[in-house]
């Protein structure tokens, strides 16, 4: 890797251990990020609209520009470190933002969430990869690197 790379909360990224091999890299997908929040604006808009109109607010429509404007504010502000959340999966470990190592024999089960990907530790710790574009094949990784160190 070249140059100096930063993690969500700028503390970069766990160096790997002697001997330690890379197998893949996670990186959230910008589009997908996109699609997230403007599906997210649409139903809380919904909801605050609907909110109003059952409250009988003469202005209902000011519930659904409000949520759409909040949460464009939002995705906007969190975008920067949220497209920055880089996870990498190496012959030993699951690595991730902020110094988060889960050690693959540890790893209890890899499973979409909302479209996105929850690690779960044995001890019972769970880790979220989110905007990923393709979770299955990042969940098949997952758990066939974890059943090779399991063995």
């Amino acid at each position: 890797m070249t140059g100096p790379a930063r993690d969500s909360l700028f503390t970069g990224p766990l160096p790997l251990a002697e001997g330690e091999q890379l197998r893949a890299s996670f990186v959230p997908d910008r589009r997908l990020y996109v699609r997230n929040n403007l599906i997210m604006a649409v139903l809380l808009g919904f909801v605050a609209g609907a909110a109003l109109l059952i409250g009988g607010n003469p202005s209902p429509w000011v519930g659904p520009v409000a949520a759409v404007l909040a949460i464009g504010i939002r995705a906007a502000y969190v975008a920067s470190d949220a497209l920055a959340a880089e996870w990498r999966l190496t012959d030993r470990r699951l690595l991730g933002p902020a110094g988060r190592a889960v050690a693959l024999a540890d790893i209890a089960t890899a499973r979409p969430f909302f479209g996105d990907v929850q690690v779960v530790s044995r001890s019972g710790d769970k880790h979220l990869l989110k905007y990923l574009a393709d979770a299955p094949g990042v969940i098949a990784a997952i758990e066939t690197a974890a059943g090779r160190t399991a063995r």
